[in-house]
């Protein structure tokens, strides 16, 4: 039972991955135009539909992202429950927060429409807003990937304390959740974060993508072990 478990959490995370580099690296990348919102809104407006899966797809990566939550409860209650319930609950906080940043998302479409309660907004004003919907959405993340980078740590402290997957995923998570706390803060505390935003994404997001697949792939493929 626990390894069919470990498999559903391995399936899961994977379709968070794809679905979360689908709506972030094929669609708003395609469609923002940083710094020109005339563009940007003008793209959204023209690829409307696409603009749309990537909210869809988020929907998918929350609903697996709760999936993901209980299965590793579940896998790895029995090394430390509480350590895995608080896990828990972290994961499921940051779900809470994406969800509600996805909110940020339809103000480019409601700015689209023409209703009542937008007839006094000029063209300027109407792409202002959305790429200020736009950077609250970018923001929101990174609130929440504070409490999973948290999330991260306890699950790589269970893997570290249990014989279920490799030591090396545990560290791996440990690394991962590192960065997402000293990416978090940084964001928030620096003023001139823009100015050294590549270096952080790649130190941070780098092992953090790695540690996720690795993590991803072994629960789909070998499960755990008893």
């Amino acid at each position: 039972m626990t390894a069919r478990i470990a498999r559903v959490a391995g399936v899961s995370y994977l379709l968070i991955i794809v679905c979360g580099i689908y709506a972030e690296f094929f669609v708003r990348s395609a469609l923002i135009a940083p710094g020109d919102a005339a563009a940007t809104l003008q793209n959204i407006a023209g690829s409307e539909l696409m603009f749309r899966s990537a909210i869809g797809s988020e929907f998918i990566m929350l609903i697996c992202d709760v999936i993901v939550a209980m299965a590793l409860y579940v896998i790895f209650a029995g090394v430390h429950r509480s350590v895995a319930l608080l896990m828990t609950f972290f994961r499921m906080v940051h779900a809470a927060i994406v969800g509600a940043n996805l909110l940020n998302l339809f103000v480019p479409l409601l700015l689209l429409r023409d209703g009542p309660a937008l007839a006094g907004l000029a063209a300027d004003q109407r792409e202002a807003l959305t790429m200020l919907a736009l950077q609250a959405h970018s923001h929101g993340y990174v609130v929440g990937l504070v409490f999973f980078g948290v999330q991260c740590l306890l699950l790589g402290y269970l893997i570290l304390t249990s014989t279920l997957v490799p030591r090396l995923l545990g560290a791996l998570m440990i690394v991962a959740g590192t960065g997402y706390l000293v990416d978090g803060f940084a964001r928030t505390m620096l003023s001139n974060y823009a100015d050294h935003e590549a270096l952080f994404a790649a130190v941070v997001f780098g092992p953090a993508f790695i540690g996720a697949l690795s993590l991803a792939m072994w629960l789909t493929v070998k499960g755990v072990k008893s």
